[in-house]
């Protein structure tokens, strides 16, 4: 893939995201300028509804379709605390909260609860979805896998449902993650399962309006990710710890949130839009991150690969104005060596992008799908029901051929 490059239209990029990305400046500011006024046109004056809105990305994206003109925004999370936060952001920027009829509903979007609030509502001409388990480390027992699969499929597609019933359906967006482009992990396979979901001809969400998804890197220092672990372990005294010379993508809060509203706006129909990254130029060191990180707050890492002893070293350590690093092989369960955004069968497809691709949708048997979806629901419903993780990745593989789960017995729970 061409390396892409931001332009003047971008703004400066935070530094602690400039440490991870190796950018000053958003990577797809660009595209997001020359296509401004047609994102405009498809958001202006409509009714939107965000899913799991409130998490990193979803507040990302919903900080910029506020801009837009939009007519109603509706955020709908769980995390009452995250909530907040956003509502308080959002009205503390310069520009305000110029939406009409927002609001911030902490409500389960696959309960009763959410069905009810959704009769009592207008139809919506957008579905944004950003609920997910999205950690390789939640595949670690039966339990969390099938909460996985709950969150992740079941239900949003129970939510989808629910707003078709309100009259036409909408248009859908629903992010995905590099890690469902051939997947060696449950999580990765979650999420392509999802797609499948989404854009399969006779798939159970084959009536929406048009439908879109968006595979990309590492989202720098957002919630739960390693690189925010940094800032929490510093905060702690606590030594940081990160595989040693393990490449990774990253992209900024903000380019997540641009990425996402390409995607929806300005994707192709039944596409998935992915950045256009060259490994040798854009691929980051996830050490070297961890060393910069340090060296901004002042200090030089000392290395260990014991983890008690860099446990026990943090005070001494910063007497010499060092902190302690700990460095681990990779070699956790599901761990990929490297990042791809597209499998091997996969067809990448211009679309009139400077910075992102668009990767054709390759379909799969409805009738595979529609028994995967309900051998679930069921196992969710009957608890006692002998089940282990094989039976898992055998279900989930024959929907997906090229699923091979990478197997290990270290999983991150084990590790610091």
């Amino acid at each position: 893939m061409a390396r892409a490059t931001a332009t003047n239209n971008a703004l400066p990029m935070d530094e602690l995201s400039a440490l991870a990305t190796g950018r000053t400046t958003d990577l797809f500011a660009d595209d997001i300028q020359r296509h401004s006024v047609y994102l405009r046109e498809q958001f202006e004056n409509r009714r939107v509804l965000v899913l799991g809105g409130a998490g990193s990305i979803g507040a990302a994206t919903v900080s910029l379709l506020s801009t837009l003109g939009v007519g109603c925004l509706h955020i709908v999370d769980q995390n009452e605390n995250a909530l907040a936060e956003l509502v308080r952001d959002l009205r503390s920027r310069q520009e305000g909260l110029p939406v009409q009829d927002f609001r911030a509903l902490p409500i389960d979007l696959g309960s009763p609860i959410m069905r009810r609030f959704l009769k009592d509502e207008r139809p919506y001409d957008w579905v944004f979805n950003f609920a997910a388990l999205k950690h390789v480390r939640s595949e670690k027992d039966i339990s969390s896998v099938l909460q996985m699969f709950d969150t992740n499929l079941l239900k949003p597609l129970q939510c989808w449902r629910w707003v078709v019933e309100m009259g036409a359906p909408p248009s859908y967006f629903s992010v995905s993650t590099d890690k469902a482009a051939d997947p060696v992990n449950l999580m990765g396979a979650s999420k392509r399962l999802m797609e499948h979901m989404m854009f399969c001809p006779e798939g159970p969400m084959a009536a929406a309006k048009r439908a879109t998804s968006s595979r990309f890197a590492n989202v720098a220092f957002s919630n739960g990710s390693l690189l925010e672990s940094f800032i929490r372990r510093f905060e702690k005294l606590q030594p940081l710890a990160c595989p040693r010379d393990t490449n990774r993508f990253f992209i900024s809060l903000r380019e997540a949130g641009q990425i996402c509203l390409l995607a929806a706006g300005c994707g192709p129909d039944r596409h998935i839009v992915v950045p256009r990254f060259e490994p040798q130029a854009d691929a980051r060191l996830i050490d070297k991150i961890a060393v910069a990180f340090l060296r901004y707050k002042g200090l030089e890492p000392q290395i260990y690969h014991d983890e008690q002893t860099a446990r026990d070293s943090v005070r001494q350590d910063l007497l010499r104005n060092r902190y302690p690093l700990l460095l681990t092989d990779l070699d956790t369960q599901g761990e990929k060596s490297c990042e791809i955004f597209a499998g091997p069968a996969e067809e990448l497809v211009e679309f009139g992008m400077k910075t992102v691709l668009g990767v054709r949708y390759r379909s799969v048997s409805s009738k595979l799908l529609a028994e995967f979806i309900r051998e679930v629901a069921t196992l969710i419903e009957s608890p006692s029901t002998n089940l282990d993780k094989n039976h898992i990745i055998e279900m989930v593989s024959r929907v997906i051929p090229e699923f091979h789960h990478a197997e290990s017995l270290q999983t991150l729970d084990q590790r610091m």
